[in-house]
């Protein structure tokens, strides 16, 4: 299999249920804005180095995910509007196991 399901609700409440390749090693973040679902510049300022937290998202499915690392952790814990179940979505690569995963995007921190 090379491509998953995956529900996301942007930050308009609009729910997009879409396709994420899991040969292409990308991650969550990646595949926010490569279909667009945020306003360029407002997601994954950083590149993807788990140092703006602007790729936060909130996991709605039961779905078990790779720990969370030091440098997630750590950028979480300044952010705004976290969650129980919040995550940085640079650090969630796309694999098969992620099947159906529903997440939420965070609101912009203005």
């Amino acid at each position: 299999m090379t491509d998953i399901k995956i529900k996301i609700t942007d930050r308009d409440g609009v729910l997009h249920e879409i396709d994420a390749p899991t040969d292409m090693n990308m991650n969550l973040m990646e595949v926010v804005r490569s279909y667009e679902l945020a306003p360029e510049g407002t997601i994954g300022i950083c590149g993807g180095m788990a140092m703006c937290a602007s790729c936060q998202c909130y996991v709605v499915s039961d779905h078990e995910l790779p720990e969370m690392g030091d440098d997630e952790e750590a950028m979480l814990s300044e952010a705004f509007n976290v969650k129980d179940n919040s995550r940085l979505g640079c650090q969630l690569h796309i694999t098969e196991d992620m099947d159906g995963l529903e997440v939420e995007l965070a609101p912009e921190e203005v």
